[in-house]
């Protein structure tokens, strides 16, 4: 059960509501983390507006949710893993690619040099070598796109914090943590 209350969309009123109301109108439902996320309506308007911001990059959607699997697998966020399974099959990746991904690597090249690149900004903190960052680039990533794996982790790191530390519950297919399988 979540540490924080989930705020329900329907009583929600202010500025909760409509930020409820836009991304229920957005996704089509409003995830039990954006719930929790709404009893701070500023975290909230914060969250969806670098949300939108990474959303409309120069990255592919598949990269992006590659990146987000790699990162909740790595922070052991099970309700980040999940939600980012069922959106990675609706991008578009199939089980065998995601559970690469959960793993920091993938069948294209271009994304397992991301996908590396990503596990290196985790563990270290950002703190990449050069050589590191060299191989992101040589492996076809824009300086842009490099900027916006970094703010896909950044995002995803904030996102599995919320995650875990509230206890979320899981309202998508639960899949389990590579680890705990």
């Amino acid at each position: 059960m979540s540490r924080v209350p989930q705020i329900d969309p329907q009583t929600a009123s202010g500025r909760t509501g409509e930020l409820l109301q836009s991304v229920e109108q957005s996704l089509g439902a409003v995830p039990n983390f954006i719930r929790v996320l709404a009893n701070s309506p500023v975290a909230l308007n914060g969250f969806l507006g670098l949300f939108s911001v990474a959303h409309d990059g120069a990255l592919d959607p598949l990269t992006r949710e590659r990146i987000a699997l790699a990162v909740a697998e790595q922070n052991a966020c099970q309700y980040c893993v999940s939600a980012h399974t069922a959106l990675g099959r609706k991008a578009g990746l199939d089980n065998d690619e995601m559970l690469a991904n959960r793993g920091g690597t993938s069948s294209d090249q271009k994304a397992a040099a991301a996908l590396a690149f990503t596990h290196a900004l985790v563990e270290n903190t950002g703190d990449v070598t050069g050589a590191e960052f060299d191989a992101v680039r040589d492996a076809g990533h824009t300086d842009a796109e490099v900027v916006e794996i970094i703010t896909h982790v950044a995002l995803n790191l904030f996102t599995n914090l919320i995650g875990k530390a509230t206890q979320v519950d899981i309202d998508f297919p639960e899949v389990e943590l590579r680890a705990a399988a």
